[in-house]
């Protein structure tokens, strides 16, 4: 393992809490496999000490940072610019200093995407059904918004709700209760399924958003962004019913290889990364 050192550039990853983040493991394992001198760090941040953490990691001339829950929106009026990913999701995960000048940029959707075209999805002319309108949402819709789906449609327990949260894309998104006539048909002719709500994560294993799998395409693609367990009773039923399946260690993965080439100009192993997540997730 790389030393520290004089000329070490230093990362990190700022949150409240932040112990349990997966980033660290990650990282490490990316830096030491490409043989940078970089060092990356967990920072416990409170949320009314966010301007003078941000202000002072500047200073200390931090070459950049992950941003992770609850400051993803919040630290957005604090920096310099934000990418159009990061504007159109309305949160930052990533910030890069550039001499002094803090950028913001969303790496969950390089992520989400990646995870798909890993299996070979295309998004470009098909149509997404997705469940959830939370901060994980955005990311996934902008995603497929942005590779050119033909449609999309999501699935919610109280849709006025979701409409409010979601009103930057009414003109692009369709809005349902998920137990509805309409959400119905709209899953019926769906090629790729998606589930962006925490239903199902540990410990509450055995919850799942509803689905006729009966009603799906045999030929419907089926990505839950949950890491936690690696097979949720979501992913468990479409396997069972023939779908080919991903879950969420790919869009992990991918946000931070993408957010350490941003840093550092180096495209990181990400088997180093993936073998370092799966290990943190079973101590």
């Amino acid at each position: 393992m790389m030393k520290a050192s004089g000329t070490t550039k230093n990362l990190g990853v700022i949150g409240w809490p932040i112990a349990h983040s997966l980033s660290p493991a990650m990282q490490a394992a990316a830096i030491q496999a490409a043989d940078i001198d970089y060092a990356y760090i967990a920072m416990p941040v409170r949320p009314e000490a966010l301007p003078a953490a941000v202000e002072g990691l500047k200073s200390l001339g931090f070459r950049g940072f992950n941003v992770t829950i609850p400051h993803k929106s919040a630290v957005m009026e604090l920096l310099d610019e934000v990418d159009e990913d990061a504007r159109r999701i309305g949160a930052v995960n990533t910030v890069v200093n550039d001499n002094g000048r803090l950028l913001g940029h969303n790496t969950d959707v390089t992520g989400f995407l990646r995870g798909l075209s890993r299996q070979g999805v295309v998004v470009c002319g098909k149509r997404a059904v997705l469940f959830g309108a939370g901060g994980a949402a955005r990311a996934v819709i902008w995603g497929l918004l942005r590779e050119g789906a033909e449609s999309v449609t999501v699935g919610v327990r109280n849709a006025a709700k979701a409409r409010e949260a979601l009103a930057d894309f009414a003109a692009d998104v369709d809005i349902f209760p998920w137990d509805g006539a309409d959400f119905a048909e709209n899953l019926a002719a769906a090629d790729i399924l998606v589930n962006t709500t925490p239903l199902g994560m540990t410990p509450k294993t055995e919850e799942a958003p509803p689905v006729d799998w009966a009603r799906v395409r045999a030929e419907a693609f089926v990505y839950d962004i949950i890491y936690t367990p690696e097979c949720t009773r979501f992913l468990r039923e479409a396997k069972e019913h023939g779908h080919r399946i991903s879950n969420g260690v790919a869009m992990l993965v991918g946000q931070g290889a993408e957010a350490l080439s941003l840093w550092t100009g180096v495209r990181p192993d990400e088997g180093a990364m993936e073998q370092a997540l799966l290990a943190a997730l079973v101590r």
